[in-house]
């Protein structure tokens, strides 16, 4: 299993879209764009799991670089997610 990070995608990007366009290098598990949670907007990358790593490797050479509505996909395999600090907006 094998996930992969997808940026500059097209704003008006669905969850739907991307699981649409991975399935055709093999099985998605999962495909999620991150939402900005305030504005209710897509911030323009996702992550897709896939099943196969050699299926998410053909993925990847497919999908990286390729335009899509005027915008170059970046889809590399994703890293662990860095600590970061904790945001605490009450206190002032």
């Amino acid at each position: 299993m094998k996930k992969l990070f997808v940026g500059n995608l097209p704003y008006k990007t669905a969850d739907a879209d991307l699981r649409d366009m991975f399935s055709q290098n093999g099985e998605v598990t999962e495909a999620v764009v991150i939402m900005d949670r305030e504005r209710g907007v897509s911030k323009g990358f996702g992550f897709v799991t896939m099943t196969n790593d050699a299926e998410a490797d053909a993925a990847i050479e497919m999908w990286n670089g390729k335009d899509i509505e005027g915008r170059a996909l970046t889809v590399n395999e994703a890293r662990p997610q860095e600590a970061r600090p904790r945001r605490d907006n009450f206190r002032r």
